[in-house]
């Protein structure tokens, strides 16, 4: 084992004589190496936080500068939104509580148009195949029936629901406005947002649209009474804040306009694809009758009255 004296520090002999011929030579201690090189990293370490404030800067500016309406960059910003955002603001269009704001308590200045897209190509897709499955069932038992996919039916429920989703949001901004410019009190969403919360109402007739299956009329009206009440709810609680500092016959009229129109579609759509066509006796085939003719036989009173001598 190495002793005290060997781990002691020890004058070199070359410092020594250095000192012996020249006695105004300075030495540099370990210490004060120490000392320089704390420096040296400490202002090192302050110009790569400059350098990391001047990237922060460069990188917030560049945040501000709002993509171009042309580019690829402005769309993507509509549709970044997780999975738990998506299904907690459907588990709001189904759950509306008095008193929670589908906008504030949901959107939460965020609204995304990727809900909106896939639920309205979603309700498309299930009124095309519900119809056409429907159609298929109420003529199964008739042998002539051959049957043939209704493929238009899918145009036009996307045409529906996509026209819908879109132009009354659009109508109902402009309006909102409006009335704002007439008055100060009346407030008004962002068009972003009026689209998110039409999108995510029509959520509850997807379902509806596959229980419409269920071959029973009173049943079908039943859903879509229950459907268009719960999501015409949602729109109602949504836009109610904004309307009531209105007038009185402009805030009923506004919101007259808004649940006739969402009814209006409900009951559209289940006439037109799900209108259950009573039932005909089919009409015999004029060969038939030819092929066996009736043979009305003559009366005879004979028989029946017996003649009397």
């Amino acid at each position: 084992m190495a002793t005290s004296d060997e781990l002691q520090f020890h004058e070199f002999d070359e410092a020594a004589d250095l000192l012996a011929v020249n006695p105004d030579a300075t030495t540099t201690r370990i210490s004060e190496q120490q000392s320089h090189v704390a420096v040296n990293v400490s202002a090192g370490s302050e110009e790569g936080e400059l350098g990391e404030e001047t990237d922060k800067t460069e990188l917030l500016s560049g945040q501000k500068k709002q993509p171009s309406f042309w580019t690829f960059e402005y769309y993507q910003t509509f549709f970044d939104v997780d999975t738990y955002q998506v299904l907690d603001r459907i588990k709001g269009s189904l759950l509306p509580l008095p008193g929670k704001n589908f906008v504030r308590h949901h959107l939460r200045n965020n609204p995304d148009l990727y809900g909106p897209f896939w639920i309205c190509a979603t309700l498309a897709f299930t009124l095309a195949v519900s119809s056409n499955v429907a159609h298929a069932l109420e003529k199964r038992g008739d042998p002539s029936f051959h049957y043939s996919p209704q493929f238009h039916k899918v145009t036009i429920a996307g045409l529906i629901t996509y026209c819908y989703a879109w132009l009354v949001p659009l109508a109902l901004w402009g309006y909102l406005q409006w009335r704002k410019g007439l008055s100060i009190h009346v407030g008004s969403y962002s068009f972003l947002e009026t689209v998110c919360v039409y999108g995510y109402s029509l959520f509850i007739y997807i379902p509806t649209s596959i229980l419409w299956l269920i071959p029973a009329a009173w049943l079908q009206w039943l859903l879509l009474a229950f459907a268009a009440a719960l999501s015409g709810s949602v729109l109602v609680l949504a836009f109610w804040p904004l309307l009531r500092s209105d007038s009185k016959p402009a805030t009923l009229a506004a919101l007259a306009a808004i649940v006739s129109l969402h009814v209006l579609l409900a009951v559209g759509c289940k006439l037109y694809f799900f209108q259950m066509l009573p039932s005909t006796i089919p009409p015999v085939h004029p060969l038939v009758t030819a092929q066996h003719p009736t043979v009305l036989l003559p009366r005879q009173a004979s028989a029946s009255v017996p003649l009397r001598h």
